[in-house]
């Protein structure tokens, strides 16, 4: 139960973590089948135990893996070769079970009108916590949102970080500081709804204001994917589109021409720094 108890606490601070199961042990191994542990976002073992040396090690190293790709893997461990295997000559094989516990994605929409109301309505499908900033938010606008925020801009709310996708709708009031506040916050996505024209002038300013160009790159802007989009439910849908696509490390062409092995370039990259990942996915 305390092991439980641990994960239920991960989880309710919205932890990304992984739970590492032995699942089948041949021959000799330090840890039984059915033992369990809890690894961080850091690699480290929380609780639990999967056996030690260089087998704990390479759980650790794959449960990071499971984090970020956010993908479940049924991994073996070879005990019996100490060059060839894990380094650890035991003398039996193990496979474990890792399987990543993620918190909720966040989409937080700056704004309001159709835009964004379609919008919330599409992320709440997709699963996304949704929050609503903008001082005319009503809740029967947005009936999928779970946070509506009435405040003025300068609220303390919302935390940027890593797993929030961020949209900023806002008519050109405030937009420049939503975008210096994802940026400066390391959001995973940051979209500008905005003609090609305010886009540039909006992004220029934050370069003159001394915003990194490397940052005001990572802006979309403007927003969304090129699908020809005519009315604001389409719009809503082509941002919508580009942010599973970046999430998941997709692309934009049809997938008859992706089954005929046609090459392309994913939406972005993955790397890792000390205290988050960015996703960027073509990157070994």
């Amino acid at each position: 139960m305390d092991f439980y108890s641990k994960a239920a606490e991960l989880a309710a601070k919205h932890r990304p973590f992984a739970i590492a199961t032995v699942v089948r042990v041949a021959g000799s191994s330090s840890a039984p089948r059915g033992s369990k542990a809890l690894i961080d976002s850091q690699g480290k073992i929380v609780m639990g135990w999967v056996g030690g040396g260089c087998a704990e090690s390479a759980v650790r190293s794959e449960a990071l893996r499971c984090i970020r790709s956010e993908k479940p893997e049924l991994i073996t461990l070879d005990m019996q070769d100490e060059i060839l295997g894990v380094g650890m000559p035991c003398g039996g094989m193990m496979d474990v079970y890792i399987e990543p516990v993620l918190p909720q994605p966040e989409l937080v929409i700056a704004g309001h009108g159709r835009i964004a109301e379609t919008l919330a309505r599409l992320g709440h499908l997709m699963n996304f916590a949704v929050t609503v900033h903008d001082p005319s938010a009503a809740k029967e606008s947005f009936p999928d949102a779970q946070r509506i925020i009435v405040k003025d801009f300068g609220v303390t709310e919302i935390a940027f970080g890593p797993n929030t996708y961020v949209v900023i709708a806002t008519l050109h009031k405030n937009d420049h500081l939503w975008l210096q506040r994802a940026l400066e916050g390391e959001a995973a996505y940051v979209a500008l709804i905005a003609s090609a024209h305010r886009s540039r002038l909006v992004l220029d300013y934050l370069l003159a204001e001394g915003t990194s160009a490397e940052k005001v790159e990572r802006v979309w802007a403007p927003a969304g994917l090129d699908l020809g989009a005519a009315g604001p439910e389409e719009i809503a849908l082509s941002i919508m589109s580009q942010i599973i696509a970046f999430r998941r490390c997709g692309n934009t062409i049809p997938l008859k021409q992706a089954r005929h092995g046609a090459e392309v370039e994913p939406a972005h990259k993955e790397v890792e720094t000390s205290d988050k990942v960015i996703r960027q996915c073509d990157v070994e």
